[in-house]
Order: C-alpha cells, then structure tokens, then sequence
C-alpha cells in the first residue's frame, strides 16, 4: 500500500514537473526578446533595429513569419535562433548571444505536431514571435 502511494506521488511530481518545463510563456518571450533581438530586428519586430544598417543580411521582419498561408514555422524559427540553420549576418552565426539559447532541455511542437527538442528560451520566444503574426 505505501509503495502504491509512494509510486503515485512520484508519478505525480513527475507529471507536475514535465507540464511545467514544456509551458510556452509569451511574456518572457517578449522580455527575451526585447533584450536579445529589438537591437537587429526592432522593438515592432519589422526589421529595422538600430543595428540593421551594419548587417550584411538584413534582418526579417517577424510580424510576417506566417506569410499568406497563415501556418507559424515553428522548426524554421527554432532552427534560426537556435543555430541548426545558421545565419551568418553578424559575422557569427545568430544568435551572437551563444550559450544563453544553448540546450535542448524540453520541447515543443510544430503546428503539425512535428516535436522539436530545444530550450525553455527558445520556446518562450516562439510563444512572443507567433503573437506578432499579421
């Protein structure tokens, strides 16, 4: 009987736990995003940062990331910031922030329900990004 419990409490914290890590916060998208992409991209997300001008690849204006299909790229977006599909518009890959989006410590899921491993960062600022689609 106490190790039922005992499993059924484990059990429980585990849930509890896993539920917490895959949570998409936008607002800590947004505080992410203010502080590590406004620079190149805008505070509007359009792509006219103050440090748009010195960029060899100018930067994307992320308001239209749906396009006129109206699906999110989800993998597309994590891959770009996360550095599977680089971008060399910095003179480094993007982010030049490096290890702080480093990690693949939970998940999240394509709009087909592909899953994509990555960070808890990245998935708070997918969240933001896909709240500024037109």
């Amino acid at each position: 009987m106490f190790k039922a419990k005992l499993g059924v409490l484990v059990l429980s914290i585990s849930l509890a736990t896993s539920q917490a890590v895959f949570a998409q916060d936008a607002k800590i998208g947004e505080e992410l995003y203010m502080h590590y992409c406004a620079t190149c991209h805008g505070i509007d997300a359009t792509g006219q940062g103050p440090m748009a001008s010195v960029l060899v690849v100018q930067p994307s204006d992320l308001t239209s990331l749906s396009g006129e299909g109206g699906v999110f790229p989800t993998a597309r977006v994590v891959a770009r910031i996360d550095g599977r599909d680089p971008l060399v518009s910095h003179g480094s890959p993007m982010p030049v922030y490096g290890p702080y989006f480093d990690g693949q410590d939970t998940s999240m899921k394509t709009p087909q329900g592909q899953p994509i491993l990555t960070s808890q960062p990245i998935v708070d600022l997918v969240a933001y990004l896909e709240t500024l689609q037109d």
